[in-house]
């Protein structure tokens, strides 16, 4: 059994562009060698408009996360979370990575 990954995320917050951003940048995080990976998506943010997103009136708007570590299980889940076409990011979702560990 796999040792948990203490300073990895447990859930992380995305927009659509970060999504993209990150499937993007897939190629190469997953070459990454060692048990943890950094990601960092804050370069993806420029493309930001001036106008921001009404917030849905059932749930609060969380600020996207642009800086995480994930264990290399975790980066392959988000993955495979980002692609389903049925995930609505519109302004931003929480993806649960618990399970990813």
């Amino acid at each position: 059994m796999a040792q948990e990954c203490a300073i990895c995320a447990k859930s992380v917050v995305m927009s659509q562009d970060l999504a993209t951003c990150f499937l993007d940048k897939y190629s190469g995080l997953s070459t990454e060698t060692g048990a943890a990976v950094a990601v960092d998506l804050t370069a993806c943010q420029k493309g930001r408009t001036v106008v921001q997103a009404l917030p849905s009136p059932a749930m609060a708007d969380e600020q996207p996360d642009t800086k995480f570590v994930l264990s290399r299980r975790q980066v392959e889940c988000l993955r495979t979370r980002l692609a389903d076409k049925e995930l609505d990011l519109d302004p931003t979702a929480r993806i649960d990575l618990g399970a990813c560990q």
